[in-house]
């Protein structure tokens, strides 16, 4: 098993340990210090709006980190995901399951709306068709205060699952790895090759026959549809509240492109560590009281400030992403090559696969696997 998937694997069973270690002696005290809050079951609520969060930073590198379409509208999906349920729970008495159903189906059908635009524009102009969309439902939220609730948001929609603190945590990281395997196994699949195909070499994708329209249709509806379940559940848990500035302020759709970029672009793995950094730091930041002399003011009250200089400072030391760098690392001290792995490992394919073009060897690889499926593509 490669070094980073065993590093992956005791992440994973510290997420799940968490709540049993704070209960031992010497190890609990540990874990109650390095936790985002000033209480372990405060730290665990903490935990979880940021896994919810890393969902959110995973649908955005689903459809703009594979197929290169940049989204910097994001939050849209986030916020008609979370107020769709929460408007189906309290205004028509749905269970929250069923009306986080409805949120996901919505929040895919606004994927559908952004996704064909998408069709007939590229580069700046699409970006800019995706930052408006939200503005605009942002200012209606506002103003039809009647139905949306206003600045003040709809208020407490009902629990999925009560009020408890481990509850809660366990429901956000069952979310989580269910998102992850999802994504995961499609960016490793033959369809998320084709997307990433798509982001190399658009038109050669299309010079082999195969409709680019439909990959980038799926991808943002996919997308949409998963950060809907996030928005959705997120609501429906002590940790979050269908309000405006929760749901789709301006914030949230930079943040989500800083956690992405920050991990990695174009690799869920990278999507999801840059998601749980960026949720958490802010977090840390907060607890520190410590007056810096000169400005005289605490870090505390600097956080979002600081906050930002990290990050910059990061983007900086590793633009291609903090995951590129720790594979890249992790090869130079096994002695190992191969400079396309770490991209093979997450979706994208390996020049050993034959051929001398990645692009070629992905759509070679598709086809035929599509031909012995389905009897060709038709389009």
């Amino acid at each position: 098993m490669p070094l980073r998937q065993k590093i992956g694997l005791l992440g994973l069973a510290f997420l799940i340990a968490i709540p049993l270690l704070v209960s031992l002696p010497v190890v609990g005290q540990f874990v109650v210090l390095i936790m985002p809050a000033s209480s372990w079951e405060l730290g665990l609520y903490n935990v979880a709006a940021a896994l919810f969060f890393a969902m959110f930073a995973m649908s955005w590198d689903a459809v703009s980190g594979y197929t290169g379409e940049i989204s910097f509208g994001h939050g849209l999906f986030f916020a008609v995901g979370g107020y769709t349920s929460a408007m189906l729970n309290m205004g028509h008495g749905l269970s929250p399951w069923v009306s986080i159903l409805g949120g996901v189906l919505l929040a895919a059908v606004a994927g559908v709306l952004i996704g064909v635009p998408a069709l007939r524009i590229e580069g700046p102009y699409l970006s800019l068709v995706t930052l408006v969309a939200p503005l605009i439902l942002l200012q209606l939220f506002i103003y039809m205060s009647d139905i949306f609730g206003g600045e003040q948001g709809l208020g407490n929609p009902d629990n999925l699952v009560g009020l408890g603190f481990v509850s809660n945590y366990f429901l956000a990281l069952g979310l989580f790895l269910a998102v992850f395997v999802l994504l995961w196994a499609l960016t490793r699949s033959n369809t998320g090759a084709i997307l990433t195909a798509i982001r190399e070499d658009e038109d050669a994708v299309s010079a082999a026959g195969l409709s680019t329209a439909k990959f980038k249709i799926f991808a943002f509806v996919l997308s949409g549809a998963i950060g809907g379940l996030a928005g959705a559940a997120y609501v429906h848990t002590p940790v979050g509240s269908p309000t405006p500035s929760e749901l789709m302020s301006v914030i949230i759709n930079v943040e989500v492109i800083i956690a992405a970029v920050l991990g990695g672009m174009g690799t869920i793995v990278g999507a999801a560590l840059g998601g749980l950094f960026v949720a958490m730091v802010p977090d840390y930041l907060n607890l520190i009281e410590f007056t810096v002399p000169v400005i005289g003011k605490s870090i505390s009250e600097m956080s979002f400030f600081l906050f930002a200089i990290v990050t910059l400072v990061l983007l900086n030391i590793f633009p291609g992403g903090v995951l590129r760098w720790g594979i890249a690392l992790g090869r130079r001290a096994t002695g190992r090559t191969g400079g396309e792995e770490g991209m093979a490992a997450d979706g994208g394919q390996s020049p050993d696969e034959g051929g001398t073009d990645p692009v070629e060897q992905t759509i070679e690889r598709y086809q035929e696997y599509y031909d012995n499926m389905f009897g060709g593509d038709d389009e």
